[in-house]
């Protein structure tokens, strides 16, 4: 393979440069985009708006989730049958992967179509007006150009499996980028005042629709040098290819569920505990702290493949370098994030919000910010882990730390935290940060254990070497 030299050769930290720093910047563009379509509905001076974009996010969201059961899932799959040179597999588990992403997507578009208003109240779209407006962006984003989106990410892991970073980032980028470039256009431009949720929509389907067509001439014009394969195989659902997809890649798709049902619950109470104003403020306050995940969780998914291929090849000391020096650089970069988000909370959440008098969104939308950063730097810590449990194929593990994070502690949290912190939508936000402070001290435990087991080299790599 031609990326067999950065896998076992390359530098620790150029192999990670080469694989996490495309990767990081196709998550930060796809951030900008999610904070441009808040950014512009915002211009339009409406809670209303505002709260109609953020509780479909959830519903958005869950296309990803479904990508990254079959994405991170047939990645790791993928690197570690490269690290044994056993091609065959390679191309079996793509197709499976690419397969089982349009069955598992055409069925979630199809039932976010029929069940539309419920799905949208279960989100926390309980006002009518909300619901309403909430209903185009379902429609066009989620149910429209639900099938695309899910097989951009799915085509970014696959591709980015191979050692192809770049070039998975660059799709990735393409339909952030456009989605800027159209959102204002559809806004402002050909919609009629008052239809700004629709154009987002309009924007994001557009845009992840043309992205698609740039992943499937990627891998069509590779197909040569490629293993990846479009085409469906019996083969695909033997040499138990789909237990050992789904067992890597349930952790990965239940922590994108998990934080959406963690927003959903986060929504209803903020509305019950605070109103439409509240969850104006907490919409705004956690795309603005979406930025250090972002950077974490393209570090992460850029270095799978590495840490993937180096276990089952039996390097394990390389293995070991690599999550020690991207996991340093992902806490690194979230203590830099926690800290302007600490000094520069007003300013930034003035970006969306208007000041007003008295409390109102943009007041709500400062405190939550400040509170929401502080988990920053140890979400870092816990998602380093949870990946590396990934690459490893340890799926029981990182689905554990998975569901930790996301669920068993932080939403039980917040029905306590609401009674005992006052303002008590104070206490709601609280839950997040002290959730992955327990988080990352599980994750550490588990992590130790782990490499004092299967740290050292295996004898056939040291008789290679």
């Amino acid at each position: 393979m031609n990326n067999k030299e950065l896998f076992e050769k390359k530098s620790v930290l150029s192999a990670i440069i080469n694989l996490a720093i495309p990767s990081v910047i196709g998550q930060i563009i796809l951030v900008i985009y999610n904070i441009a379509d808040t950014y512009f509905v915002c211009m339009a001076n409406s809670d209303h708006l505002n709260v109609a974009v953020t509780v479909c996010m959830p519903a958005f969201m869950i296309l990803s989730a479904i990508s990254n059961l079959f994405g991170v899932g047939g990645s790791s799959v993928m690197s570690r049958a490269l690290g044994k040179k056993n091609y065959a597999r390679v191309r079996n588990t793509s197709s499976f992967a690419v397969w089982g992403c349009i069955g598992v997507t055409l069925v979630y578009c199809l039932f976010s179509l029929i069940f539309m208003d419920s799905f949208l109240i279960g989100l926390g779209a309980v006002d009518d007006t909300v619901r309403q407006i909430a209903k185009d962006y379902m429609l066009y984003a989620v149910v429209i150009g639900g099938l695309p989106t899910a097989l951009n990410t799915l085509f970014a892991h696959l591709v980015r499996s191979e050692g192809q970073s770049l070039q998975a980032s660059i799709g990735i980028a393409i339909g952030g980028l456009l989605n800027v470039a159209l959102d204002p256009l559809f806004m402002f431009v050909i919609l009629k005042p008052g239809q700004e949720v629709l154009g987002a929509a309009l924007a994001t389907a557009i845009s992840n629709c043309i992205a698609f067509i740039y992943f499937l001439v990627l891998i069509i014009h590779n197909r040569k040098k490629s293993l990846i394969t479009l085409l469906p195989t019996i083969e695909g659902f033997k040499e138990a290819i789909p237990k050992n997809v789904i067992l890597v890649g349930i952790p990965a798709c239940l922590m994108t569920l998990c934080e959406n049902i963690s927003y959903a619950v986060l929504e209803k109470q903020m509305y019950a505990a605070g109103g439409i104003i509240a969850q104006s403020g907490i919409g705004v306050a956690k795309k603005i702290n979406m930025l250090a995940h972002s950077i974490v969780r393209g570090m992460a998914q850029g270095v799978l493949p590495l840490i993937a291929y180096n276990k089952s090849s039996g390097n394990r000391k390389r293995m070991k370098k690599v999550v020690y020096a991207s996991g340093a650089m992902s806490i690194g970069i979230s203590l830099i994030c926690t800290m302007v988000c600490l000094i520069f909370a007003q300013p930034l959440t003035q970006l969306f919000l208007d000041s007003k008098d008295g409390i109102n969104s943009l007041s709500y939308g400062i405190t939550f910010l400040r509170i929401l950063c502080i988990g920053a730097p140890f979400s870092a810590l816990a998602y380093t882990v949870i990946s590396f449990f990934q690459a490893t194929g340890k799926g029981i593990r990182s689905l554990i730390l998975a569901l930790l994070r996301k669920g068993i502690l932080d939403i039980p949290l917040m029905f306590i935290l609401v009674h005992l912190i006052n303002p008590a939508v104070n206490g709601l936000v609280w839950a997040t940060p002290i959730a992955d402070i327990v988080c990352s001290i599980i994750s550490l435990i588990l992590f130790f254990i782990y490499i004092k087991k299967h740290g050292q080299n295996k004898r056939e790599y040291a008789q290679q070497a």
